[in-house]
């Protein structure tokens, strides 16, 4: 609660309008955490709401996040939790056009069309970046989010997901 009072006030104090959405509060936080772990090594199955971690498989040996353990970190840092996968986090909010992109919203991309559903999520910089952990051998970065696999965008807001913290 304090975060997001103090966001709020920063947000306020920067002459931003003085209605903040819980949503973009919610949304800045998440960005904020997810960009706290640039350069965090890549681990398949690693990381959550507690931060990096040792995966599973591939990434047993790397303490690291893979894409969907970045997410759920950074929500649970703004008070939601939204899932440990890409497809519970696919569900974790309301979906919306790209046009109405902010900062901190899921980006989900389908990798795989013989499999339906999301395999990768980054949180949107802004309408052209995301902060994601691609693949294994990389670290957590920003790259370009207009991809052709884009399959869509969700937006958390705060208290929504599965459940509160």
């Amino acid at each position: 609660m304090v975060a997001v009072c103090l966001v709020a006030l920063v947000v306020h104090a920067a002459g931003a309008t003085s209605s903040v959405s819980a949503r973009s509060v919610a949304g800045s936080i998440a960005l904020r955490a997810a960009l706290e772990m640039i350069g965090v090594p890549y681990s398949w199955g690693g990381g959550g709401i507690h931060g990096p971690g040792y995966g599973i498989g591939r990434g047993a040996t790397t303490k690291g996040f893979d894409c969907s353990g970045l997410a759920e970190y950074a929500y649970a840092r703004a008070g939601a939790l939204i899932g440990t996968t890409t497809y519970e986090q696919w569900r974790a909010g309301i979906k919306i056009p790209k046009e109405l992109l902010e900062p901190g919203d899921l980006v989900f991309f389908d990798s795989d069309k013989a499999t339906p559903g999301p395999e990768h999520v980054g949180l949107a910089v802004d309408a052209e970046r995301m902060v994601h952990a691609p693949h294994t051998g990389a670290q957590v970065r920003i790259d370009p989010l207009n991809r052709a696999d884009l399959l869509g965008i969700v937006r958390v807001e705060a208290g929504r997901g599965d459940q509160d913290l």
